[in-house]
């Protein structure tokens, strides 16, 4: 089975995958590569591993070459270009007052091409934004209206968490969050902490989700009435992580169990009491077994 390795054309973009080939890649290592927009210069993002069949080969181009000081010096231009072309749209952009913001400049690596990323939020007319573009470019140009998130991986940032974007640092693709993640993992449903940089449902309500249905599973719902050790009582909260539940019992205390001790019958290890009454010991228990027998 062929080889596989990832490369970057972008810092902080999406990650292609290309067969290597007889070449000896690492990451770090400069290559040429052919795309579908033609030769790209590009960095080794992961180390060389075997396909899978997630990868068909028909769908996997070669590593054309190593890159070489005139790709070098080709693709230091092209970042030139780059800046040249951004820093002139922006002009344009005020200039004819046009309600879009500008995010990012791609030039292909033989300069056949430039496309402009901008974020706005509903349709604009920039035919006569491209006229300026092509007269002052003498290259083929095109406008591509990208959404939030995208914006925010473009431009990078710092999250809620204090670390770098995963948008811009790992995530290949968005997917799809819901609320309905948050309320299953018990956060905060205030919009201002769920929310990321972008606006949107941040992406790590994602990540630990489908392990927090599969631990919820093991747990009595809130709202169930439950035998315990302590008696019969109403869950009221559960501590998924903890494998816990706070059972409100009949003579009104509040207990925490874990799962495992309602799942065997015996007493709560390390069992937790809220509010209410005393704990009943087993001595209590034992005096009112044989009072009950007298009578």
């Amino acid at each position: 089975m062929d080889n596989i390795v990832g490369i970057r054309f972008r810092e902080g973009g999406k990650i292609y995958h290309f067969v290597p080939g007889h070449f000896v890649l690492k990451e770090g290592d400069e290559v040429i590569v052919k795309t579908e927009k033609g030769l790209a210069f590009g960095t080794v993002a992961t180390p060389v591993r075997k396909r899978d069949p997630n990868f068909p080969r028909h769908q996997l181009k070669d590593v054309f070459r190593l890159a070489n000081d005139n790709d070098r010096q080709q693709y230091q231009e092209c970042l030139r270009r780059e800046k040249e072309a951004h820093r002139f749209c922006q002009e344009r952009i005020e200039k004819r007052n046009l309600p879009m913001t500008l995010v990012d400049v791609e030039s292909f690596f033989d300069g056949s091409k430039i496309i402009f990323y901008f974020y706005a939020d509903g349709r604009v007319d920039f035919r006569e934004l491209v006229k300026d573009l092509v007269k002052k470019l003498h290259t083929r140009v095109e406008l591509r209206q990208i959404g939030v998130r995208n914006k925010a991986k473009m431009i990078g940032g710092i999250g809620p968490c204090g670390r770098e974007l995963c948008c811009a640092s790992f995530l290949k693709e968005f997917h799809s969050v819901s609320v309905k993640m948050a309320k299953e993992q018990n956060l905060s449903l205030n919009p201002t902490k769920i929310s990321g940089v972008c606006g949107r449902l941040m992406c790590c309500l994602k990540y630990e989700y489908a392990d927090y249905l599969d631990m919820k599973k093991h747990i009595p719902k809130v709202g169930k009435r439950i035998i315990t050790p302590e008696g019969e009582g109403k869950v009221v909260r559960q501590n998924v992580m903890e494998q816990r539940v706070a059972v409100a019992l009949s003579d009104g205390r509040e207990i925490e169990f874990g799962v495992a001790d309602l799942a065997l019958g015996q007493a709560p290890s390390g069992g937790r009491q809220q509010s209410g009454g005393e704990p009943r010991t087993d001595a209590a228990t034992q005096k009112e077994g044989d009072k009950a027998k007298k009578d």
